[in-house]
Order: C-alpha cells, then structure tokens, then sequence
C-alpha cells in the first residue's frame, strides 16, 4: 500500500502503475552483487510507475525513517521505512531504479518456501555455455560487480579485464583492441555514462560486441536503457547463467558475420 500510495504522489498529472510478479532464482553470483540476497528460489513483486523520479543524491537516503521530500503536512518520512521493516523482517531485501522524468520502479524480493528443492536442483543442473578464452572488457564503476564478473568469467574459461569508469575503459580497449572480443558496460557511470563510452569505442572499433548493463529489466528496456548501440542487454543484477548466455549469443553472431 505504502509503494502505491507514493507511485500516485509522484505521478501529479495522471500515468502508469505497474504491479507484476515473477519467481526466480538467486545464485551465488546474483547474491555477491546484492546486499541482503542469499541464494535460493524469491518471489519478486515489482512496482513500477512512470512519475517524475528520484533524483540521485535522494536515492540513498529513501529508507530513512523521517527523511522526505514533500510539503510540510503531507507526509512524515515513515513510509518507505516501514516497507524496508517488513521487507527485512521477512528475510528479504528491496531494489530501486529510478531516473528523474522518467518514473521510479521498486522489487521487493521475498524469500520462497524452500521446502521443496527441485527448483535448486533444476538449476544447479543447467549447464552455462563456455567460453574459448575470449577477452572481455567488463566497465563497471561497482568495484564488487568487476570483480564478481571477473571471477566468473574466468571460471568459464574466459579472459577479463576491468575498468572502472568510460575514460579507463577506453584507455584499455585501445591497448586491447585487437584481442577485445566483447565489452560489457555498465549503463549508467559518473565521469562517462554508458551511451557515450559506447558511442566512443565505436569509433574505435564499430564492429566490437557490446552488452549494455543496466538496472532494468527486460520489460522496460524501451523505455529505460535505450542504448541503440548494445547488440543486446544485461539486467543487472545478473546470474552466472544470464551472463554467460549473452555473451555465448554476441560472440556466436560475430562469429556469423
């Protein structure tokens, strides 16, 4: 209710609440990227509204008990305090993804009855396709995301070099650009956001294989991430078995071309 309610205050002059849910599986390399997340079977309930956002410096803070934005007398900060009360007293945890004119989308993630453990079984039973030592440049400005990703990909017989933010990557992709098979980046960075540090390996290199990460899911990759220039995107946070299934679907199209 409390997720509602501050959806219809931020959409003033009328839009869309979306309300959805889906079961998925949280492995280890999903639970590393994520405060709060173990590993196992989560119901997600995700609301999603196209209001006018949250700015940046806001984001941090939104938890907070008493901490608000709105006039005096509507409202007293406790709101998104009390769902993060319940999120947690349930074992759960809470993500936020917003962008100010575009709107704000909240998933609460609930931990699922693990009285039957098929769905681990089944999952830790899916193979993820390989890789043949390709070199893959990983721009993050998450130091735990480039580690994590680094450790997986060289656990799946990959290569991986790291960067930090748009300047860095560049520097590096133009020592390694003939080896360079693919590039993840991360849709949104400071100093170079992810749309010009692709726009400028382009130049580069147009024909390098590049995943857009981003904070969205793929229901809302029109509307939110918006990187024409990604062969395909990468819905952070992701499951080893998410990241080695795009990079297996790049690299066997540049194989074709």
């Amino acid at each position: 209710m409390n997720l509602c309610v501050n959806a219809r205050d931020a959409m003033p002059d009328g839009g869309k609440l979306s309300i959805f849910i889906e079961n998925i599986f949280i492995d280890e390399n999903y639970a590393r990227m994520t405060a709060g997340a173990g590993v196992g079977p989560y119901v997600v309930v995700g609301f999603s509204n196209t209001g006018i956002g949250i700015p940046p410096d806001n984001v941090g803070r939104i938890f907070e008990p008493f901490f608000i934005t709105k006039e005096y007398g509507k409202g007293t900060g406790l709101g998104l305090a009390i769902v993060f009360g319940i999120i947690k007293g349930h074992g759960g945890f809470i993500k936020v993804y917003s962008e100010v004119g575009k709107g704000t989308k909240f998933m609460v993630y609930l931990p699922a009855s693990r009285s039957n453990e098929s769905s681990k079984a089944d999952e830790d039973n899916i193979q993820a396709p390989s890789g043949n030592g390709e070199l893959i440049l990983v721009v993050d400005d998450e130091a735990s995301i480039c580690e994590i990703t680094n450790m997986t990909l060289e656990r799946y017989n990959y290569s991986a070099v790291t960067a930090r933010d748009g300047r860095e990557a560049l520097a590096i992709f133009n020592r390694y650009k003939e080896e360079v098979r693919a590039v993840i980046v991360d849709n949104m960075m400071p100093v170079m956001d992810g749309a010009e540090t692709i726009g400028k390996l382009r130049k580069i290199n147009p024909a390098v294989k590049i995943v857009s990460a981003s904070g969205f899911d793929e229901k809302d990759k029109y509307s939110w991430a918006g990187n024409s220039d990604a062969q395909v995107y990468l819905w952070k946070p992701f499951t080893a078995k998410a990241l080695l299934k795009v990079l297996h679907e790049v690299l066997r199209e540049a194989k074709k071309a």
